[in-house]
C-alpha cells in the first residue's frame, strides 16, 4: 500500500494548523505511520497461514479464523488511518476554494487565505470534531471485535466443520499485543490532542470575541463621556454652539437697544 497521498496531504495541512495540530501531525507520522509501515505490516504478515488448529479437518481453521478475526487487526488500523487523517483534506480544499476565489475576483479578498478566521475556522473546528469522533469509534469497534486489546496464544473453537471443540493457536501473540497496546496509546494521544486544541480555538474564539465587546463599551462611554463633558456639579453648561449662539443675540439686542432677556 502506498502511503505517499496521505503523507502529501498531511504536509500540506501542517501549513494550516495550530501548534498543538503540528503535534498531532508529528505524532501521526512518527508514531503511527513509521511504526504502522515499519513494522506492523511485517507482524501481521501471512496471519492467517499461521494460524493453527488442532485438528486437520477441512476448512476448520478457515472457520475459526473468520470467526475470531472477522477484519484483519492490521487492515483495521489502517483504516483508521486513512480515516482519521481524510479530515485534514477540508481544511486544504477551503483554502484552495479562497485562493480560487481570489483569482477568480482578481481582487484580496482575505489578509491571507490560510488565516484561521471566519469559515475556515469552523472547518478547522469540524475537521477536529470528526477526527476525534473516528479516533473513539475505532477504538470501540477494536475492543468489541477482538474482546480487548491483547491477543491471546490460544483460542477455543466449536464452529462447524469442526468435529468437537478445538484449540487453534496464533503465532507471535505477545509481540503483537505489545504492538496493539502502543497504537492503542498513541490514538489515545491523539484524541488528547485533538480534544486540548478544540477547547484552545473554542477558548480563543470566546476571549476574542469578549475583548470586541469590552472595547466598544470602552467606546460607546469614551464617546457619552464627551457628550457630558460640559456636566459640572449638578449644573448643566450650554455647549460651546449654543454659547455662541447667545452671545450673539445679546450683542444684536444691545445693538437694538432692547433689553430683553434672552429666554
Amino acid at each position: 500500500m502506498s502511503w505517499m497521498f496521505l503523507r502529501d496531504l498531511l504536509t500540506g495541512v501542517n501549513k494550516y494548523s495550530t501548534g498543538i495540530g503540528r503535534i498531532w501531525l508529528a505524532v501521526v507520522f512518527i508514531f503511527r505511520l513509521l511504526v504502522y509501515i515499519v513494522a506492523a505490516e511485517h507482524v501481521w504478515k501471512d496471519e492467517q497461514k499461521e494460524f493453527e488448529c488442532n485438528v486437520k479437518q477441512p476448512g476448520c481453521e478457515n472457520v475459526c479464523f473468520d470467526h475470531f478475526f472477522p477484519i484483519s487487526q492490521v487492515r483495521l488500523w489502517a483504516l483508521q488511518l486513512i480515516m482519521v487523517s481524510t479530515p485534514s483534506l477540508l481544511v486544504v480544499l477551503h483554502v484552495a476554494y479562497r485562493e480560487g476565489r481570489e483569482k477568480r475576483h482578481r481582487k484580496k479578498l482575505y489578509v491571507s487565505p490560510g488565516t484561521m478566521d471566519g469559515g475556515l475556522w469552523y472547518t478547522y473546528l469540524i475537521s477536529l470534531i470528526v477526527k476525534t469522533g473516528f479516533e473513539i469509534g475505532f477504538l470501540v469497534l477494536f475492543y468489541k471485535l477482538y474482546n480487548g486489546f491483547s491477543v491471546p496464544y490460544l483460542m477455543k473453537c466449536a464452529l462447524k466443520p469442526c468435529p468437537n471443540t478445538v484449540d487453534c493457536f496464533i503465532s507471535k501473540p505477545t509481540e503483537k499485543t505489545i504492538f496493539i497496546l502502543f497504537l492503542v496509546i498513541t490514538s489515545c494521544l491523539c484524541i488528547v490532542l485533538n480534544f486540548i486544541e478544540l477547547s484552545f480555538l473554542v477558548l480563543k474564539c470566546l476571549i476574542t470575541c469578549c475583548l470586541r465587546k469590552y472595547s466598544k463599551r470602552l467606546k460607546s462611554s469614551a464617546c457619552e463621556c464627551h457628550d457630558l463633558r460640559y456636566v459640572e456639579c449638578g449644573v448643566i453648561a450650554a455647549p460651546p454652539l449654543l454659547q455662541n449662539c447667545h452671545s450673539d443675540l445679546v450683542i444684536g439686542a444691545s445693538q437694538r437697544g432692547e433689553t430683553k432677556p434672552l429666554f
